[in-house]
Order: C-alpha cells, then structure tokens, then sequence
C-alpha cells in the first residue's frame, strides 16, 4: 500500500509536467476513463511548441536522469509510440548541468581512498563532458599518463532506484489492465532498463566491459580500446587513457585529415557484426560522441557502460533472419521465427513467411538513404502484432544500437548501404556455425552440460517427487498471478480507478 501511494504521487507529479508541456499522451496507456482524459486536456497547455514527441522529449529531460533514460529506450519501441514520436525521442540528448568540482574530489578520494594530488599530477576542475550518469575530467597521472577521469553524480544511485522502481509498477499497471499490451511485455522491458542502469552505474562493471571488448578484438586492424587505470579505478571512479580524435560522423574532418570516409564506414560495420555475431558481446551506446577516429585511423570507442550481450542461439537466429532479408529468402526468415519460437507453432507459417516478404521486398538493394529504419520496424512490428509475437527484451539493445550504427553510416556516405558491406562476414560466420562441423561440435557441447547437470537433475525430480507424495500439488505463484490477471483483471482495474483517477486530476489542477 506504502509502495502504491509513493508511486501515485510521483505519477501525479509527473502528469503536471506532462501538461506543462501538452504531453499527456503517454497516460492514455492507463486504465482512465474518457472524461478523465478530457479533463486532463483541458489544464494541459496547448501552446506548447513542437511536435508530440518533441515535446515529450522536453518534459522527459525536465523529469530528470532516469527519465532521459527511458525516453531512449523508448526511442526504439515505435510499437509503442509510433514513427514519428519514437524518432523525435531519438533526438533526446543526456546531457545535464555539470555538479561542483569539488564534489567530484570528494568522490574521488571517498572511493581511492587517496588524496586526490597523490594520484594526478594534474586535474582539470571544469568536465568536458556531464551525462546524467557521471561527468568526465581530464587529468594526468602521477606517472605522467594523461587519462580521462569519470565521476559518478552524487545521490544518482538513489534516485534512479526511486524512479525504477516507479517504472516497474506503472508496467504492471499497464500489463494488468490493458491485455493487448502483454505481449510487448512492459515488464520484462523494465527489468532490462533496470539491469542496464544498475551496471552503468557501477565502473567497474564498465572497466571489465573494456577489458573484455578489448580481448575479443585484440587481433581486429584498426580497433583499439582505451587501455584501462585499475588502480584508479572503483565503484563510482574510472579511469582510462584519454582519447583524441574525430567523431565518426564528421565526414568532412575526415577528409581533411586524409581518411576516407567510406573506408571508415565499412570497417566500422565490419566491427559492428563481428562484436555482434562472432563474440556475442557488443558496444550498445554507439552514437557518434562514443565513437573517434585518432590520427592513425584507427576506430577507438568510448564509454562502455551500455553493453550487449547475445548467446550462441540468438546469434544464429540472428544470422539466419538477415541473411534471410539480405538475400531474400523469406522461408527461410519464416522458419527460422517459428524454429526459434518467437512465433508460435499454430500460426499460419504461408502468412508470415507472405508478411516478411512485405518487409523484405521495399529495402533490396536500396542505397541507405531510401531506407527508413522507423518505417521498417514499424512495418515489423505490425508483423509481430498480427502474429501475436511477444517483444523480445534481449534485442532492444541490438535494435537500438543498430539504428544508432544507420545514422552514423548516413553521415559518412548516405548512399552505402552498411548491411550490406557487412554481408560476407555474416555469410563466412553462418558457414562456420550453422554447418555439420558446427553442428556436431554444438551438439557435444550440450551433451556434456547435459551429463554434468544429469546428477543434480535427478535429484531434484526426487525431491519434487517426494513433496508432492506428502504435501501434494501447489500452485507456483507466478502461476496464480497468470489465473488473477486472466480472470480478475476487471475487479483489479475498477477498485483502483476511481483513486488513481480522482488523485491525478487533483494533481493536475494544481498546475
């Protein structure tokens, strides 16, 4: 009850800046009632500028940190918001007023346990950079290494798990009283933004990222990762060799300085799939400030505390759908969605396979400047709700990052298509994981997981075997929540209604 109150203020105070800035759209998701909504409109303020997502995008960054972060997550679930709204949140920038140096001192030494001349020659007070996460300091070692310091903000960690834990109950809300959500699954959405944002704000959980992003490209030409200062390194402090160089999206810097840009586009999509499909582990924050190319033309990113992370079935299933859309091959795109189950068996597998043609067929061989990535996931997504496909959590990351990957490759040279440079690799990737030698070696991998587990397996059937003789059958509680959610998601709505509906109009009148 505690936890429903606190969440309903905070909604309440969210709905007043929603209609400072003639946002309200978004609350249209809740079970509200017509005349709710028509009172809402009437204290919301209409001459706000600017477009519906624009203008969501201003109320979002007002909201504060967590809430610039979800507006990004939310930039890749057109679904959700549509085309235009979702490219608008595109745009939204996670960029805050920089906290007191002195503030970040305080941190540094707090967490290095060393004063803060012991351990830099030099510590530029003003940031170079201020996210909502953290800020950015240039500092040279006492050794003489000049490094780029990374400071965690004071009280975000609070904050965040305040608002996250706002963002879960307001997804059940909706998954409860709105049916037609539950496959775009709100929840399990949720719990990836939280997963994300409790490792983004741990560094050392983003200094072992680089580290491992740097192992598995050791031996790719033209990729490095900045070499990371352990030493200096902590929960709310990282430290890493300072960068310089040229955004990957300024095309004419690159050729002042002699690069071509197309050289850089195809390595970089090169690195992209190879992150992606050959390690399963992947830079999931690629926009064009995380991305430089230093005097050497090598592709060195930055900031790795977004990550993705695919295993070895995802990966196939992966390689198969595109290489499926690449060449066209559409039953081979159907078979691989019912194969891996994010269709179910009873669809008619002719319609989808008719659908993903649909999709297909408009993009082939087109320069990425006639593609529209926000017309072409909606168009999937269309697909996905016919078919009743459920959101997959695990590739919101992917897609994000991929649609980012677009807008840097439009930069470079709007007329490349970077999927398509990137088409042999997948192509030599699928041949040596989808062959009979892959095949083969996959299946003694999990035979040999199998045997190792078979002991601990069989164990647990005899003691599940054993309490149902004594206890008898009881229902798991996930289980009883699926029945309440099929059969009382009715009651549930109307008992909360009246207050929730009442208590934000209230809100808004105070406006």
């Amino acid at each position: 009850m505690l936890r429903a109150i606190r969440n309903l203020r905070r909604l309440f105070q969210i709905g007043r800046c929603l209609a400072r800035h003639n946002a309200l759209f978004p609350l249209e998701y809740l079970p509200l009632p017509d005349f709710v909504f028509r009172l809402l409109r009437l204290v919301s303020r209409r001459g706000a500028p600017g477009r519906p997502g624009q203008r969501l995008a201003r109320a979002l960054s007002e909201m504060g940190p967590s809430f610039i972060k979800l507006g990004q997550s939310l930039a890749t679930r057109s679904d959700l918001l549509g085309e235009e709204i979702a490219a608008d949140l595109s745009e939204l920038q996670d960029r805050l007023p920089p906290f007191p140096a002195e503030q970040a001192r305080q941190v540094i030494e707090r967490e290095l346990g060393r004063p803060l001349e012991e351990l830099f020659s030099s510590f530029e007070p003003e940031p170079v950079a201020a996210a909502s996460i953290a800020q950015v300091h240039l500092a040279v070692t006492a050794e003489g290494r000049p490094v780029a310091v990374k400071v965690l903000r004071p009280g975000i960690e609070r904050a965040f798990a305040r608002d996250l834990d706002f963002f879960a109950w307001l997804a059940a809300l909706v998954e409860r009283t709105q049916p037609a959500f539950r496959r775009l699954r709100p929840r399990a959405v949720v719990e990836t933004l939280a997963s994300v944002t409790r490792a983004e704000m741990d560094f050392r959980m983003e200094a072992a990222a680089a580290s491992e992003l740097a192992e598995n490209c050791r031996n790719d030409a033209g990729f490095r990762v900045p070499r990371i200062d352990w030493q200096r390194t902590a929960r709310r402090v990282l430290t890493l060799e300072q960068v310089t160089g040229i955004a990957s999206d300024e095309r004419e810097r690159l050729i002042e300085a002699g690069f071509d840009p197309d050289e850089v586009l195809t390595r970089a999509a090169q690195i992209f799939f190879k992150q992606v499909f050959r390690d399963g582990f992947f830079h999931a924050d690629m926009h064009p400030g995380n991305m430089f190319i230093d005097k050497r033309g090598d592709l060195v990113p930055v900031d790795f505390g977004i990550m993705g992370r695919l295993d070895r079935p995802t990966r196939r299933y992966l390689g198969e759908m595109l290489l499926g859309f690449l060449t066209a091959d559409y039953q081979r795109v159907a078979d691989v969605h019912f194969i891996a189950g994010y269709v179910a068996a009873d669809q008619d597998k002719g319609a989808f396979m008719q659908a993903c043609r649909s999709v297909g067929e408009p993009i082939r061989d087109r320069p990425l400047s006639d593609i529209s990535v926000g017309r072409l996931l909606g168009q999937l997504f269309e697909v996905t709700e016919a078919f009743e496909m459920e959101t997959q959590p695990q590739l919101l990351l992917l897609q994000k990052t991929m649609v980012v990957a677009e807008g840097v490759g439009r930069a470079l040279n709007p007329t490349l298509n970077m999927w398509q440079l990137a088409q042999p690799l997948i192509e030599d990737w699928m041949a040596a994981n989808l062959g009979p030698q892959a095949q083969l070696r996959d299946a003694v991998e999990e035979g040999i997981v199998t045997a190792r587990r078979l002991p601990q397996l069989v164990e647990r059937a005899e003691r599940t075997l054993a309490a149902v003789a004594s206890e008898g059958l009881r229902l798991h509680p996930g289980s009883i929540e699926a029945l309440e959610r099929r059969n009382g998601a009715a009651g549930w709505s109307r008992s909360w209604l009246l207050p929730l509906a009442i208590g934000l109009i209230l809100g808004l009148l105070l406006v």
